[in-house]
Parts: structure tokens; C-alpha cells; sequence
């Protein structure tokens, strides 16, 4: 409930930023009196669509503490399970010629490890409890490589990139098609026939880009595999 209520309430502050900063640039508007500005809704497309992908970006690191329950270590906790996960990673990123990230464990029966943040200088790897007491060392270690290959790389960034021009052309070409359904209907329902229409676009639309974006995320896991074979 607590990672559901998160999701929203950031989902929310989005839209609102995203609002304020579409009102002052003037670009909310993208219909005019000859019909759809096809420029407004280009420049509209693209602020939702990077928008909402970088601002989730540079929230990225809070916002995984906050709903994972993510518990910093610092190597001195006198606990040799988390000193030594913190003095791995401390290694692996020197290897990788990277800052120190922040290193944290969550409480959790699944064996999983993410890492996550806006840039390489303000990154986060995180384990699970459960892979801690799952796995052994060494392939601890393998795990963690996988991660710290993909602050590396760049992949948070990359796949937002990519998230953003996904976006972007879901929700320029959702209305673009629901502007000409809107106009073989009659004009008393015609505003609704294109929100409707819009939605469902939207959703359907999305779908789709979502198979794109998973099969970028599966290159960028397969790379970041290959690092941390070299790491």
C-alpha cells in the first residue's frame, strides 16, 4: 500500500509540475479555431513525454529508498555481511573508474538487486535480504558487477531517453488519430468521441511502446552482463 500510494502521490506531483510549466510557456492549447496545431501538439508531446521520464529520473534514488525501505550502510557497521557488501561495490567501482555509490540492503524473501539514479555520481545499488542469505559470495559479487556495469553505462539514463521518445509519439500520434475520428462524427460529441478515442489510444498505443522499451531493457541487461563478466 505504501509503494502503491507513493506511486501516485508522485504521479500527481508530476502532472502538476508538468502543468504549471505547460501554462507558462503557453502551450497548453492544442486546438485552435482552423482545427489541431499540429506544432503546439508536437512541443505538448514532448514536455509530457521527457518530462514525466526525467523528472521520474531525478527522483529515482529517493523515491527507491522511500518505497523499497532501502537501509544505507557505510561499510562500518561493524556487521560483516554489510561490510563486506559495501567494501565489494567499493571495489567493483574503482575497477569501473566510477564514484562511489550509495550501497543499501532492503528487507525482502525475493533475490533481487537493482541499481538506480539520475547520473554516475549519484547512483544507488541495493540488494535484497533474501539474496544476501540465498546466494554466496562470489556470486554476490557477480550480481553486484551487474549493477555497478550498469551505472557504467549509462542505462538509467539511456532508458529514460528512450522512455521520452516513446512517450512522445504515443501521445502526439494517440491524437493526432483521434482528431480525424473526431471529425467523421457528429460535432455535439465530437469532444467526447476524441477524449474517449484519445484513452484508449493511449493505453493501446502504450502497449506497444512498452515492447519496444522491454526489448531496449533486455540489450541494456545483456550488456551489463558482459561488464560485469570484465569487471
Amino acid at each position: 500500500m505504501k509503494r502503491i500510494l507513493l506511486f501516485v502521490a508522485t504521479n500527481l506531483a508530476i502532472m502538476i509540475t508538468l502543468s504549471i510549466v505547460m501554462a507558462i510557456l503557453g502551450v497548453g492549447r492544442i486546438f485552435t479555431a482552423t482545427g489541431l496545431d499540429y506544432g503546439a501538439l508536437m512541443v505538448f508531446s514532448l514536455i509530457w513525454g521527457f518530462g514525466g521520464a526525467f523528472i521520474s529520473l531525478a527522483m529515482s534514488r529517493w523515491m527507491a529508498k522511500q518505497a523499497m525501505g532501502v537501509q544505507l550502510v557505510d561499510g562500518r557497521t561493524g556487521h560483516p555481511e554489510l561490510d563486506w557488501l559495501y567494501a565489494t561495490v567499493e571495489q567493483l567501482t574503482r575497477k569501473a573508474g566510477l564514484p562511489m555509490p550509495e550501497v543499501g540492503i532492503y528487507e525482502s524473501p525475493e533475490v533481487n538487486a537493482f541499481a538506480t539514479g539520475p547520473s554516475r555520481n549519484r547512483s544507488l545499488v541495493a540488494v535484497s535480504s533474501g539474496l544476501l542469505r540465498s546466494m554466496r559470495r562470489e556470486e554476490v559479487e557477480g550480481v553486484l558487477a551487474h549493477e555497478v556495469s550498469h551505472i557504467q553505462n549509462g542505462d538509467m539514463v539511456t532508458m529514460t531517453l528512450i522512455q521520452g521518445v516513446v512517450n512522445a509519439f504515443v501521445i502526439f500520434f494517440a491524437r493526432v488519430i483521434a482528431n480525424i475520428v473526431r471529425q467523421l462524427v457528429d460535432e455535439k460529441i465530437s469532444y467526447l468521441v476524441y477524449t474517449v478515442t484519445a484513452i484508449v489510444l493511449d493505453i493501446a498505443l502504450g502497449v506497444l511502446g512498452m515492447m519496444v522499451v522491454a526489448w531496449f531493457s533486455r540489450a541494456r541487461e545483456y550488456r551489463a552482463d558482459a561488464g560485469a563478466a570484465v569487471l
